[in-house]
């Protein structure tokens, strides 16, 4: 039998609500989130009451991001399904080295709503945005980006879908040249141009806060989103070049595969991952946990395979 990953959901994916039926049916994730609101108090009530608008601030955005991939990942060890291997997307794998014990729970919470406030403060003097670009292969849309003023190919998510991320006064004639193509550009709503030399300033000041945190080596395999392999040398000096770094998802997927992993479990918001791992490998076990509902089908699923 292969083995199991879990992966780490990432921003965009974030819902009002979300996390509170683990919170309520959970012990560890009631406990991981008491600890959080006492460190940043009003998360809980973002997290599982908030506003559309509250939660896409990407200040408010990563800390409850942050609790329900890690409460999520939790109690499914709580319910007896372990992980040989971690992976997160963008924030998610600031849960994923809490997860794999390269720092505590809350220490992670704290790195990780202090990466939430650089990312929401870096404002360029020029208007920037992300689009995901859809029916072409990263190699042509790398080129073609390259054309424009500060445009670049960020995230590598899966065979046919890439982001782009920079100029927004770029984006409209590189949106036209994609249309020509054959390719679609899909607008998405963030707040910065994220993974990209805009974030520079933003990574320096990130890296800078994490010397200050207590860090250490993952007790298990975290697969990284710069490198897609497994963390190795300063982790500090990995994640602070994560933010302004592409993220090579497709990358972490096939080599986690050709590790021997063939079971993927996306914990915390939404499904976007599951489809992503989908869209890489027909021949791989995707399930996704972000309630007590999804859980239970997730622990089912996972003791089916024995």
């Amino acid at each position: 039998m292969g083995k199991i990953a879990f992966v780490f959901s990432g921003q965009g994916a974030q819902y009002s609500g979300m996390g509170k039926s683990l919170y309520d049916n959970s012990l560890a994730a009631k406990a991981l989130y008491d600890a959080a609101e006492a460190i940043r108090p009003g998360t809980m009530e973002q997290s599982f009451s908030g506003s559309a608008e509250e939660l896409k601030k990407t200040e408010n955005t990563q800390p409850c991001l942050y609790l329900v991939d890690l409460a999520a990942a939790l109690a499914l060890n709580e319910a007896g399904v372990k992980a040989d291997a971690a992976a997160g997307f963008s924030l998610g794998e600031i849960a994923a080295l809490a997860f794999a014990g390269a720092y505590t729970h809350e220490e992670g919470f704290k790195i990780v709503t202090e990466r939430g406030r650089l990312m929401g403060d870096a404002k360029p003097e020029q208007e920037t945005a992300m689009c995901a670009v859809v029916k072409l292969g990263s190699d042509v849309i790398s080129e073609t980006a390259s054309k424009y003023e500060q445009l670049y190919a960020v995230n590598f998510n899966c065979p046919g879908q890439t982001v782009v991320s920079g100029l927004k006064s770029s984006m409209d004639e590189f949106s036209k040249e994609i249309s020509q193509l054959g390719g679609r550009c899909i607008p998405l709503a963030t707040s910065g141009a994220f993974h990209s030399p805009f974030m520079s300033d933003a990574a320096g000041k990130f890296e800078t806060f994490l010397e200050g945190c207590t860090i250490a080596q993952p007790e298990l395999p975290v697969y990284s989103n710069t490198t897609a392999l497994p963390y190795s040398g300063k982790v500090s000096e990995m994640l602070g070049k994560q933010m302004c770094s592409p993220v090579k998802w497709q990358d972490t997927i096939e080599n986690l595969i050709a590790d021997g992993f063939d079971c993927f479990i996306e914990v915390g918001a939404g499904k976007t991952l599951t489809g992503l791992i989908k869209k890489t490998s027909k021949d791989v076990m995707v399930c996704s946990v972000e309630n007590a509902e999804t859980l239970e089908e997730a622990v089912k699923a996972v003791n089916s395979r024995a």
